[in-house]
C-alpha cells in the first residue's frame, strides 16, 4: 500500500495538477481552434502584437513569459504562414520589431469566438465564484513566485525598455 499512498500524494501535488490542467487547457483550446490551425502560444503572440504593434522580440517574449527559444519558434511559424512581419526596429536597427500582417489580424479576429468557447469549456466545471477564485489564486501563485520562473513575465510597457531592450 505505500506505493499507492505515494501516488495519491503525487496526484495531489500542485505541480502535477497545474501541469495536467495546462495539458487540458491546451487541448481544449486547440480543439476549438482546430479549423484555424492556431495554438495557445500563437494566439498569445497575435493578441500581444495587436495590443502592442511593433514590439521587439525580447519584449514580446517577456509579455508572454516565453524564453528566447520559444518566442523565436512561435514567430518563425507565424511568419511562415504570413501572419506576422519582422523588420528592423526604428529605434535600434539591431532589434527586430514584430507586427501583425493583414492576414494575422484577420486570423486573430476569427479566433476570438473559438478562444472564448475554449475559455468557457475550460471553466465550465466551476461556478462563477469558483472561476473568480481560481483566477485570483493562480494570479497570487504566479506573482508570489515570479522570481522562480525560467522566463520573466513583463507586460508590454511595464519594463521601461520598449524597443530599447537587447536583441531577441
Amino acid at each position: 500500500m505505500p506505493a499507492f499512498h505515494n501516488l495519491t500524494r503525487l496526484y495531489a501535488r500542485p505541480g502535477f495538477l497545474l501541469r495536467r490542467a495546462h495539458q487540458i487547457s491546451a487541448a481544449v483550446f486547440e480543439d476549438e481552434c482546430r479549423s484555424l490551425a492556431l495554438t495557445p502560444a500563437q494566439f498569445g503572440v497575435l493578441s500581444v502584437l495587436h495590443a502592442s504593434p511593433g514590439l521587439d522580440q525580447s519584449s514580446l517574449g517577456r509579455a508572454l513569459g516565453f524564453d528566447k527559444v520559444t518566442v523565436l519558434r512561435v514567430l518563425r511559424g507565424l511568419e511562415a504562414r504570413g501572419l506576422i512581419e519582422r523588420a528592423p526596429a526604428p529605434a535600434s536597427r539591431r532589434n527586430l520589431a514584430v507586427t501583425l500582417s493583414a492576414q494575422g489580424l484577420d486570423l486573430l479576429k476569427q479566433a476570438q469566438e473559438p478562444a472564448d468557447r475554449a475559455y468557457r469549456r475550460l471553466m465550465g466545471p466551476l461556478d462563477a465564484a469558483q472561476q473568480a477564485q481560481l483566477v485570483e489564486l493562480l494570479q497570487m501563485l504566479t506573482s508570489g513566485l515570479e522570481g522562480e520562473a525560467r522566463a520573466a513575465f513583463v507586460p508590454p510597457g511595464q519594463d521601461g525598455a520598449g524597443d530599447e531592450s537587447p536583441p531577441g
